[in-house]
C-alpha cells in the first residue's frame, strides 16, 4: 500500500513527536537528583514544548489544499497509521526511548541520546518529505526539518560545554 500525504497530516506528526520528545525530557529532569540538572531539562522540556507550539500554529494556517486528502479514507485509517508512525519512528518521537532512562545515566550520556534521536527525526522527515505530493505542501516540511536540525545544534553546543567544564 503507497500512501501519500499532505502537510496536515505530516504536521499531525510531528505534533505527537514534539509531544514524546517532551516526556523525554521531563523524564531525564524528574531523574536528576541536582537541581541545575533538573532545570537544565526541564528547559529542553519547553524547547520541545516550544516546537509543538510552532507546529501546532503552522496547522492552523494550512489552506485547504494542504489539508486535503491524498487517499480516500472512509475509516481514518491515515490517521491511525500516522500515529503508529510518530510513536515508532525510532526518533524523539517513541515513547519508549523516555520509559527506557534509569536515572543512572550521565548528563552526557542522555544529551548523546538526545542529540541521536533528534539526528533520526531529521532523517525520518526528510524521508517522509517525499511522500508528500508538491501540491499538498512538501516544501513547507523543510521548516520542521530546519526546526530538528535545531535541536541538533543546541544540543551539541550544550554537550560541547559540559565536556569542557
Amino acid at each position: 500500500m503507497a500512501l501519500g500525504f499532505n502537510l496536515d497530516e505530516v504536521l499531525e506528526m510531528a505534533i505527537r513527536i514534539e509531544e514524546n520528545g517532551g516526556a523525554f525530557y521531563r523524564k531525564a529532569a524528574g531523574l536528576q537528583s541536582d537541581t541545575e540538572n533538573r532545570r537544565f531539562f526541564e528547559k529542553l522540556a519547553a524547547m520541545e514544548d516550544g516546537h509543538k507550539a510552532t507546529f501546532t500554529e503552522m496547522r492552523n494556517t494550512l489552506t485547504d489544499t494542504e489539508k486535503g486528502g491524498t487517499v480516500f479514507d472512509p475509516q481514518d485509517e491515515v490517521s491511525l497509521y500516522l500515529s503508529a508512525m510518530a510513536d515508532t519512528q525510532g526518533g524523539e518521537g517513541s515513547p519508549s526511548v523516555a520509559d527506557s532512562l534509569t536515572g543512572n545515566e550521565t548528563m552526557e550520556e542522555v544529551l548523546n541520546t538526545a542529540i541521536g534521536l533528534e539526528k533520526e527525526s531529521v532523517l525520518f522527515y526528510l524521508g517522509l518529505k517525499d511522500m508528500v505530493p508538491q501540491k499538498y505542501g512538501r516544501e513547507r516540511i523543510d521548516h520542521i526539518i530546519r526546526e530538528e536540525q535545531s535541536h541538533v545544534a543546541q544540543l551539541t553546543s550544550l554537550l560541547g560545554k559540559i565536556k569542557s567544564g
